[in-house]
């Protein structure tokens, strides 16, 4: 019995995504507009509209930590808002698609927010 009571309890530890996808070696800044802000579990995802680099319009999906996590560091559901002008620091997707796991965010009012670092924390920047 307790087997089965400690197998059951790790499912939804499994179900958890790996961070592999990520390099965590290079940082790349996105600067564009907020077109879609979802604050739900596991992750926070922000999606941007941001220039390319080839006269067009990219979209960028940005992975977050928790809203547990987000709230801890100060985040608020609505400290990002769709139309918001913003930037993001982030270790892009290795397989080269936009998008990657936030770093920091500056919102239009120049806060920077930190993705998992308490405010004055180590590791701010």
């Amino acid at each position: 019995m307790a087997c089965i009571l400690a197998l059951a309890a790790a499912g939804p530890a499994l179900a958890h995504h790996s961070f592999a996808m990520f390099d965590h070696v290079h940082r790349i800044t996105i600067a564009g507009t907020v077109t879609k802000f979802d604050w739900t579990n596991p992750h926070v995802y922000i999606e941007l509209a941001a220039p390319d680099g080839k006269g067009g319009e990219g979209r960028y999906t940005v992975e977050c930590a928790s809203p547990n996590v987000l709230t801890r560091v100060g985040w608020k559901f609505n400290t990002v808002k769709i139309g918001d002008k913003v930037s993001a620091l982030i270790n892009p997707l290795k397989n080269g698609e936009a998008g990657g796991m936030l770093e920091t965010l500056t919102t239009p009012d120049g806060k920077t927010m930190s993705d998992s670092n308490p405010p004055g924390g180590v590791f701010e920047r």
